[in-house]
């Protein structure tokens, strides 16, 4: 939302979402005119790295943990493997050091997928690796939307539930 208000609402998430979206729906266009042109096997290696080193390990981890915690190295994997800036670098290194191609579409398809698609965006060590709703942030949005009721405020002292 802003830089002192770092959270969203049911609206702003999904126009956020549509913009992963249309950048989605560029990439997958780009992709089909080229079809004939990417290299399979690096298309499908640079879609799938993301998760393997990425989600996979944590999904894992989450799935066995008793207490649903997980360490933060898998939310820091995650979020490395997750960026757009990690992307941007193995795709300039690709194009620098192999060759520029479309399979490097790969990369902003399975990102801009996850956004656009699922919702998922970066992981915050504050919550469970696996999408579930926070009790924290469940008790700010009720604050927040019975306070906003009555139109906007200045402060919502007491729901620093997004605090970094």
């Amino acid at each position: 939302m802003d830089a002192k208000n770092r959270f969203e609402t049911q609206t702003t998430f999904v126009l956020v979402r549509l913009e992963w979206l249309a950048i989605l729906v560029v990439s997958l266009v780009l992709a089909f005119q080229h079809l004939s042109e990417i290299r399979w096997g690096v298309f499908v290696a640079f879609f799938a790295v993301i998760d393997v080193i990425g989600y996979l390990p944590g999904a894992l981890a989450f799935r066995r943990s008793p207490d649903r915690r997980v360490a933060r190295g898998y939310y820091v994997a995650y979020n490395v493997m997750h960026s757009l800036i990690t992307a941007g670098v193995l795709a300039g290194a690709w194009a620098l050091f192999v060759e520029p191609e479309w399979a490097l579409l790969a990369l902003p398809i399975h990102l801009m997928g996850d956004r656009a698609l699922f919702g998922n965006s970066l992981k915050p060590f504050g919550v469970t690796f696996e999408p579930e709703t926070n009790p924290a942030y469940r008790e700010f949005e009720q604050k927040y939307r019975s306070r906003t009721a009555d139109g906007p405020q200045t402060s919502l002292e007491g729901t620093h539930a997004v605090r970094a």
